[in-house]
């Protein structure tokens, strides 16, 4: 509401204004951007400081005139423009000005942006003299937002809008492995980049004032980014490879965070940055979020099924062998998307929350590669006409598994094999490096009558009854606890016999490396027993032997070794089958700290690591990086010497941290035969 006045009011004229950055920018928790320009969010009011060139100002009878305006053609029908004047309290509901000063030639000037206006740059014209700039964010803090970004709960807004470091869990179900990740939104320049890659978007390009309108809704913004991130129909930020060499770019494997992507994206012209894999595509889109004010988090799905023909259902062919034979319908050892936090006022109350993006290019929505966002709650309730892509997700988690054995002459047969989808989906628990396990998040307990429920409302059939399990005959694959990178072990098939009659049977047993997306490499050991004898009740236990000397030339960076054992029963030619990931570990990084973790204070932090391997290493480096701790930048020290088996590679890297805080210093160690072993330590950096 206005000033009522029965005086002819008169406009403020300003000669000099303060944008009060460090106080505004602390009040909207933007002040680890910096604090040399006004960074605000949305729904909560900030305060200027205007000097008048003459005059004083006069409540009711001084007026001023506020112009707000993003994007290159402002209007008011986008909502990319604004105009209103001065009111006796501010209102957080629009777009409104009050003055919080007495009368004098000082005007301490509070704004308020509206909760749904647009994210972006702005230039904010108060009367005919002042014209300032800011950028405006998502405010997940303010419950002006409940329609938007609102979370309620410090804790979750921490750790997934503030914090600039975290894991991301890799691996495999049985073993997952938590890498660390510098996630580095509010690193130098970080968030001029996040607004380019809006800008560069073809829906942008295409009609700016319409798409800086659409910024205004979080739904649309985390469909831009999940397009944006990967580079296939844009000028998008990462080029995804799976396959052979790494030629004209670096291996997925080399990031330790988002910094470095980000920054060679922005100053390559938008050539998108060679290359990234699943993990670091959902974590760039975490940090460009997080950035924007969006809560956001990483999540990885293990055993993930990837459908090309959205019936939910994956088919797979191996040869007499148990070879797989490739298809494009492929279940990958994992695959990481991210979730963001938003409401769905296009849907029902029930499924605001947590939404599933995924910035990595498998299948084209609406003619883009990209995916989402569509409410968790949805997939776990079997909603797939719901937006976005609920289909997709719903088998990424859900498929039914059909495994077919193709023989010399053609033919095929069914194989009787349990296969799980959909297993530990995973991400980093809130205050703490501990796994959350959100499984049930995205679907109800395997075999429960909700879970049968969900499967016929995705109008499928329930997956209980395609796995026919054969009660006769029963194979599974055990391992040894100590399966690291280097050394030799064994691994056993076990079959059982759980008839009363005798069986003879052909069991082969096979090795391969495989890479997480489930691509086959070279044969690591083989075995095929073509007289296989079990007393009834009876149980044989096979070992196979996996020797350094043979996988260690064929395993890919993933350091997955996919294990395969088809049991053939001669009496009734059924075929059963076990299949199973198992991940080489990686040696550990030793990270000490010398020196008293302050403020600007000069640290050291010792690297070693022990050669695992029995050959010498060549061209080791150790690199670190972390938010806050290394100037926003990759900090390597290369070793002068070759270290041999079972010998120490031992480094000092001095870093100087700049903010104070609990921080994640993040290490890398590369080398010939050793490539790209992720380390971290936990600092707590004093004032």
């Amino acid at each position: 509401m206005t000033f009522p006045t029965n005086r002819k009011s008169e406009a403020l004229d300003f000669d000099r204004w303060n944008l009060e950055c460090e106080f505004n920018n602390t009040d909207h928790r933007t002040d680890l951007n910096g604090v040399d320009r006004l960074i605000v969010r949305r729904g909560q009011p900030f305060s200027i400081s205007l000097y008048l060139r003459s005059g004083s100002f006069q409540p009711g009878v001084s007026s001023l005139d506020c112009i707000a305006e993003t994007g290159p053609q402002p209007s008011e029908q986008y909502g990319t423009r604004a105009s209103f004047g001065l009111s006796a309290h501010i209102d957080t509901s629009r777009w409104s000005a009050a003055v919080a000063s007495p009368p004098g030639d000082t005007v301490a000037l509070s704004i308020c942006c509206a909760p749904d206006a647009p994210i972006g740059r702005y230039t904010l014209t108060l009367g005919r003299s002042a014209r300032i700039e800011f950028i405006l964010l998502f405010n997940p803090w303010s419950f002006q937002e409940k329609y938007a970004v609102y979370m309620d709960n410090e804790q979750n807004l921490a750790e997934y809008v503030l914090s600039q470091d975290g894991l991301i869990f890799r691996g495999n179900y049985k073993h997952p492995i938590p890498t660390p990740w510098n996630f580095g939104q509010f690193e130098s320049g970080i968030l001029d980049i996040c607004l380019r890659i809006l800008d560069m978007n073809p829906k942008c390009l295409r009609n700016p004032g319409k798409d800086h309108s659409g910024r205004r809704n979080p739904i649309y913004v985390s469909r831009v980014l999940s397009a944006m991130v990967n580079c296939n129909d844009d000028k998008g930020v990462l080029l995804g490879k799976w396959t052979d060499g790494y030629e004209g770019g670096v291996s997925p494997m080399f990031w330790r965070g988002s910094l470095e992507i980000l920054r060679n994206w922005d100053t390559q012209a938008c050539e998108p940055v060679r290359y990234g894999q699943c993990w670091v595509f959902a974590a760039v889109a975490c940090s460009v979020s997080r950035a924007l004010g969006i809560p956001c988090r990483v999540v990885t799905n293990y055993l993930s099924a990837h459908d090309t023909n959205s019936n939910l259902v994956i088919e797979r062919y191996v040869n007499e062998n148990g070879e797989l034979i490739q298809s494009r319908e492929m279940i990958w050892n994992y695959h990481c998307w991210v979730e963001s936090w938003m409401t769905r006022p296009d849907l029902k109350p029930d499924f605001n929350g947590w939404q599933a993006s995924d910035p990595t290019p498998q299948e084209k929505s609406e003619g883009v590669y990209c995916c989402g966002p569509i409410p968790v709650r949805a997939i776990k309730e079997g909603e797939l006409t719901f937006k976005y892509d609920a289909p997709f997700v719903f088998a990424e988690v859900n498929a039914d598994v059909l495994t077919f054995m193709r023989k010399q002459d053609g033919s095929t047969s069914k194989v009787t094999t349990t296969t799980l989808v959909g297993q530990k989906i995973s991400t980093k628990s809130v205050g703490s490096d501990a796994r959350e396990d959100i499984t049930h998040l995205y679907k109800y307990p395997e075999g429960s009558d909700e879970e049968r429920e969900a499967f016929t409302k995705a109008n499928h059939q329930n997956k209980l009854l395609q796995q026919q399990q054969n009660q006769g005959l029963h194979i599974a694959i055990k391992v040894s606890p100590d399966m690291r990178k280097g050394c030799d072990f064994d691994v056993f098939a076990v079959v059982t016999n759980n008839t009363q009659s005798e069986k003879k049977c052909r069991l082969v047993f096979g090795s391969c490396a495989v890479s997480y997306t489930g691509v086959l490499g070279g044969n690591c050991g083989f075995k095929d027993l073509l007289n296989v004898e079990l007393a009834p009740g009876g149980e044989r236990r096979v070992p196979l032997r996996l020797n350094y000397s043979k996988y260690g030339d064929l395993v890919t960076e993933d350091n997955l070794v996919r294990l395969a054992a088809l049991l053939i029963d001669y009496s009734s030619r059924e075929a059963i089958m076990a299949v199973r990931n198992i991940v080489l570990e990686n040696p550990e990084i030793k990270v000490r700290i010398l020196g008293e973790p302050k403020e600007n204070r000069k640290l050291a932090a010792e690297l070693t690591l022990q050669n695992p391997l029995p050959e010498t290493l060549d061209n080791c480096c150790f690199s670190i990086e972390g938010a806050n701790l290394t100037g926003g930048r990759v900090i390597s020290e290369r070793l002068g010497s070759t270290v041999g088996p079972g010998e120490d590679a031992k480094v000092k890297i001095y870093f100087t941290p700049n903010h104070s805080g609990l921080r994640k210093l993040v290490v890398d160690f590369d080398s010939n035969k050793l490539c790209h072993v992720k380390g971290y330590r936990n600092v707590i950096i004093g004032k």
